[in-house]
């Protein structure tokens, strides 16, 4: 009996493990500048338009949050992205259908543009 019950929290443990290296990474804007400075992912901005004109992480994508399901045909699952919008909400809900939807490199940038302080083009 005591086997049988320590195999099964093996395995529960084992597959909360399992479970928690799906879906995204969370990372600061200077652990963002890093992964950019190391060419290490591709940067999606999924703010509006105008927002994105008014200043934006260079060489960033733009793909607003609101038309994000119906473009995800134009990223490639297979990259690795870091989602980024003002304050880190609309990043973290673009994040989880990136993650719903089988891409498996995803980091979200916490705080947003709000907390960037390097360059902007």
């Amino acid at each position: 009996m005591k086997k049988s019950a320590v195999l099964l929290v093996l395995l529960l443990v084992l597959g909360l493990s399992a479970c928690s290296m799906e879906g995204y990474r969370n990372v600061t804007a200077d652990e963002a500048k890093e992964l950019i400075d190391k060419k290490e992912v591709v940067v999606l901005d999924v703010r509006t338009a105008e927002e994105y004109q008014g200043g934006h992480i260079p060489n960033a994508t733009l793909i607003p949050l609101q038309e994000l399901e119906n473009r995800m045909k134009e990223l490639d699952p297979s990259a690795t992205y870091l989602v980024v919008c003002r304050s880190g909400n609309r990043s973290a809900q673009a994040s989880e259908i990136l993650t719903t939807n089988r891409f498996k490199s995803i980091y979200n940038m916490t705080g947003g543009m709000n907390t960037w302080g390097y360059e902007i083009e």
